[in-house]
C-alpha cells in the first residue's frame, strides 16, 4: 500500500514537470510572437516613412501668380523640407514654352488661360495637362501719388489713354493738367499684358510709345518717380506698394470702383476687371513623381488660406474642393 502511494507521487511530480516544461514552451512561443510581431509593426512604420515625399519641384511662369506660388512653397517645404520647390517668373507666355518641353518644368503659373496653339505643343508631345484655377486676381490701373486729378476715369477713358487716342492729360479732361501723358506697363511675356491687349483693348494695339518692362517691381518704381504716368498690373504688386502708387477707381457704369479683395469677383462690382489666375500641371509628372502630386494637392486645399495676404481674392471653396477630388483621382 505504501508502495502504491509512493507510485502515485512519483506519478504526479512527473506530470508537474511536463506541465511546466510546456508552460515555458508556451511563453517562449508568445514571446517569439510579440517580437515577430513588433519586428512588423517596425517594419511597416518604416515603409510609412520610405513613402514620404522627397526631390523637387520646378515651377516658372507669370509674374502675377508668383507671389501666391512663392508664399505657398515656404509653407509646403517648411511641412516638407525633404521637398525643394523651386519658383520663377518668367511671364506666363515665357513659361509656358519652358512648361511644353521635353523634360520640362512640373508646373507653369499662368494669368490667362492656356491658348489653342499652347495646347496643339502638348498634344504634338504627348502630354497630359491640368488646369487649376488657384485665385481671382484684380487688374489694376495705377498713378503717381501725386496725381490727384485722375483718381476716377471710365472704361472708355482707359482704352482712350492706352490706345493713344489722348496725349495730354487735358485731352481726357479740359480741367486736368496740360502734361503728356506716360504709359506703362508688363510686357509681351506677361499675361497682363495679354489679358489687357485682348479683354480691355480688345486687340487694338497700344500706344507706340508705352514702356513696357519684364519685371512688376521696375514698373511700380517708374510709376512712382513720374507724376504724369499711369500703369496697369495685377492687384497683388499695386496692393503691396500703396505707399508707391495710387489705384485708379474704374466707372464701370455706376459709379467708379477701386480694385479690393472685396470687390475683385467674377460676378462682383469690379468684375470688368477681374479675372481668373491658374498653375497649370504637367499629369505625367505627377504620377510618375510622388512630389508633384503632393504639391499640387497642397496648393488646391492650402491656396484659399494664403490668397488674401498676397493680393488675391479666393476662389469659392466648391470649385477648390472640386479640383482636390480630381488631383487624388490621379494617385
Amino acid at each position: 500500500m505504501k508502495f502504491k502511494k509512493y507510485l502515485m507521487f512519483l506519478l504526479i511530480a512527473a506530470l508537474a514537470v511536463v506541465i511546466a516544461a510546456c508552460g515555458s514552451d508556451s511563453e517562449g512561443d508568445n514571446k517569439d510572437n510579440n517580437e515577430e510581431e513588433s519586428s512588423e509593426n517596425t517594419g511597416s512604420e518604416g515603409d510609412s516613412d520610405s513613402e514620404k515625399v522627397e526631390g523637387s519641384v520646378v515651377i516658372d511662369g507669370s509674374g502675377t501668380v508668383f507671389p501666391l506660388m512663392a508664399k505657398l512653397a515656404e509653407e509646403y517645404m517648411g511641412e516638407k523640407p525633404d521637398v525643394s520647390v523651386e519658383v520663377s517668373r518668367a511671364g506666363t507666355s515665357a513659361g509656358f514654352e519652358k512648361f511644353l518641353a521635353e523634360d520640362g518644368t512640373d508646373f507653369n503659373d499662368a494669368s490667362r488661360v492656356i491658348k489653342d496653339e499652347e495646347k496643339a505643343k502638348a498634344e504634338e508631345l504627348g502630354m497630359e495637362i491640368k488646369e487649376l484655377k488657384v485665385a481671382l486676381d484684380g487688374l489694376t490701373i495705377v498713378t503717381h501719388p501725386d496725381n490727384d486729378w485722375a483718381t476716377e476715369l471710365t472704361e472708355d477713358q482707359v482704352k482712350g489713354i492706352f490706345l493713344g487716342e489722348y496725349t495730354n492729360w487735358s485731352d481726357v479732361n479740359p480741367e486736368w493738367p496740360e502734361e503728356k501723358i506716360q504709359t506703362y506697363g508688363p510686357n509681351e511675356n506677361h499675361g497682363t499684358y495679354e489679358f489687357f491687349y485682348e479683354n480691355i483693348l480688345e486687340e487694338q494695339d497700344l500706344v507706340s510709345d508705352i514702356n513696357l518692362q519684364q519685371d512688376y517691381s521696375t514698373l511700380v518704381t517708374l510709376v512712382a518717380e513720374d507724376k504724369n504716368a499711369i500703369g496697369f498690373f495685377g492687384f497683388g504688386y499695386y496692393d503691396n506698394n500703396k505707399d508707391k502708387v495710387q489705384a485708379v477707381g474704374i466707372d464701370f457704369g455706376d459709379g467708379a470702383v477701386e480694385p479690393s479683395l472685396d470687390t475683385i469677383a467674377e460676378d462682383g462690382d469690379y468684375a470688368g476687371y477681374t479675372r481668373p489666375v491658374f498653375t497649370y500641371l504637367n499629369v505625367d509628372n505627377a504620377k510618375e513623381k510622388p512630389q508633384v502630386l503632393d504639391y499640387a494637392l497642397y496648393i488646391m486645399n492650402n491656396v484659399n488660406e494664403f490668397a488674401g495676404e498676397t493680393g488675391f481674392a479666393p476662389i469659392p471653396e466648391k470649385e477648390a474642393k472640386t479640383l482636390v477630388s480630381e488631383l487624388e483621382a490621379l494617385k
